[in-house]
C-alpha cells in the first residue's frame, strides 16, 4: 500500500531504544515482503515476538486437483459450498495454478479460537455477505457488504463475524489467495504512488486500520501458520496482539465495491476499465452499476473475445448480469483461455437502447491456465459450455 499510516505509539527515531513505563523496552519488528525492497512498517511489541513454545501437528492445505489441463467452459454454483464452523474448514478451494488459489466460503462462526497467518500468500477477502470486523496485530477494519479485505501474507488476523442475533447473514466470501503481492494498478498511480484523477477510486475511500489492540499476556496462544501449502499448529508464549505501535507502508486494508467508480465512454470500453488490483500473475476487476455506452449504435453488450493468454474467472454478486442467461448471485464462471466467449444467445439483442446495468461482480483474469479442484467438480452445473448454442441448435439435438 503505498501510502504512510500510523496507530499507537513509536519512538521518534527508528532502531533506537523505546522504554516502556517501568524502563523495561519495547521490541521492533520490521514488517516487510521482498526482502529489504518492498513496502514494510515498523512494529513496537511488548514481548519478543519470537517465543514459540511448542510446534504441534500439521496438515496439508493443498487444493485437490482434479482437472489440470482443459478448455471447458464451466459455471459453479458457488452457495452451494457446505457452510462450516470453522473459518478455515470452510474455504472451498475451486481453482489454482502456481500463482494463485480461488476459493469459496461460507463460515458459521467468527475466527475467534486460534489466532491465523498466512505465510505463503497475500489473502483478498471479498465480502459477499456478512459483516464484522477484521482483527489483526496492526487494528481493526469493520467490513460488510461489498468489501474487498486485503491481508498481506504473514499478517496475523483474526475475523469477528456479526451473528444473526445482531442482524448479521450467513457469511459468503469470495477469496483470491495470491503467491505474488496484490497492488492497486500502477497504470493509477504517479511516480509518488499517489492514485491520480483518472483513477476509478482514491486513498479517502481505503479503509485502514484502526483501534490498535495491545495485549499484555502471556499463556499459551495457538497460532496457525499456513506455509508451502501446509497448516502449522503452534503455541506461542504471548499474545500476537501485543503491538503498542507502528507506522509505515505495509498493512491491511479494505476498499468497498461500492466507492469503485466507472470508467464509461461512447462506445463499449474494454475490461481494463473494471481493474482494481494487480499482481505479476493475474488482475482483479470490479463489475459496477453504470451508465451504457450513448453512441446512438452502441452495442452495450461486450463483444465476442477470445482469452489467447489468459483465463477468466467471474464471480457474480447481485443484479442482472447483462451479458450472461441463467446466472444467479454464488455463481461463478471459468472461460479458459484459447477459446472465444461472449454474451449469450440473445444478451446483445436485449442490450440495444438500455441506458444502464445494475450488475454486481468480480473478476479475476490469471495470466497462466487454472486447474480445477475436486470440490469444483461438485458444484460444476456440467451443462454451462453449451450455454452460448443457439436455441434451435439446440432443438436440432434433441
Amino acid at each position: 500500500m503505498p501510502l504512510y499510516h500510523r496507530l499507537g505509539r513509536v519512538p521518534h527515531k527508528r532502531h533506537t531504544t523505546f522504554k516502556n513505563s517501568v524502563g523495561g523496552y519495547f521490541y521492533e519488528e520490521l514488517f516487510g515482503t521482498i526482502g529489504f525492497d518492498g513496502m514494510a512498517s515498523l512494529l513496537y511489541h511488548v514481548h519478543r515476538p519470537t517465543q514459540v513454545k511448542e510446534i504441534l501437528g500439521s496438515r496439508d492445505m493443498s487444493p485437490k486437483i482434479a482437472v489440470e489441463k482443459s478448455v471447458t467452459a464451466r459455471k459453479l454454483l458457488g452457495f452451494q459450498a457446505e457452510p462450516k464452523d470453522d473459518f478455515l474448514e470452510s474455504r472451498t478451494p475451486l481453482l489454482a495454478n502456481r500463482d494463485v488459489i480461488i476459493s469459496v466460503a461460507a463460515p458459521r462462526q467468527s475466527l475467534a479460537g486460534y489466532f491465523y497467518k498466512n505465510a505463503d500468500a497475500d489473502e483478498l477477502l471479498f465480502v459477499h455477505r456478512g459483516s464484522g470486523r477484521l482483527r489483526t496485530m496492526l487494528g481493526t477494519i469493520p467490513f460488510g457488504y461489498g468489501d474487498y479485505l486485503l491481508i498481506p501474507r504473514g499478517m496475523i488476523y483474526q475475523i469477528d463475524f456479526d451473528s444473526p442475533d445482531n442482524g448479521g447473514d450467513q457469511p459468503r466470501l469470495f477469496i483470491t489467495e495470491s503467491f505474488h503481492p496484490i497492488y492497486t494498478p500502477k497504470r493509477y498511480r504517479n511516480h509518488f504512488g499517489q492514485m491520480q484523477e483518472h483513477a476509478p477510486f482514491c486513498e479517502r475511500d481505503y479503509k485502514l486500520p484502526q483501534d490498535l489492540e495491545t495485549h499484555d499476556e502471556t499463556g499459551d496462544f495457538l497460532m496457525k501458520i499456513k506455509k508451502q501449502g501446509v497448516l502449522h499448529d503452534v503455541v506461542y508464549a504471548t499474545h500476537p496482539f501485543d503491538v503498542v505501535g507502528w507506522d509505515g507502508y505495509h498493512f491491511p486494508w479494505g476498499l468497498s465495491i461500492h466507492d469503485f467508480e466507472p470508467i464509461t465512454g461512447r462506445i463499449h470500453q474494454p475490461p481494463p476499465v473494471h481493474q482494481t488490483f494487480q499482481t505479476d500473475a493475474f488482475v482483479v476487476c470490479s463489475f459496477v452499476p453504470r451508465l451504457f455506452d450513448y453512441h446512438p449504435e452502441a452495442v452495450p453488450a461486450p463483444y465476442n473475445h477470445s482469452n489467447i493468454d489468459s483465463d477468466e474467472v467471474i464471480y457474480y454478486v447481485d443484479g442482472d448480469f447483462m451479458s450472461r442467461n441463467d446466472i444467479a448471485p454464488g455463481h461463478l464462471t471459468l472461460h479458459p483461455g484459447g477459446i472465444p466467449h461472449g454474451p449469450h444467445p440473445g444478451a446483445m439483442e436485449r442490450s440495444l437502447g438500455k441506458k444502464e446495468t445494475v450488475e454486481l461482480a468480480v473478476m479475476v483474469d490469471t495470466f497462466r491456465p487454472l486447474m480445477v479442484t475436486e470440490d469444483a467438480l461438485k458444484l460444476d452445473d456440467g451443462k454451462y459450455f453449451r450455454s452460448w448454442l443457439e436455441p434451435e441448435l439446440v432443438r436440432s439435438e434433441r
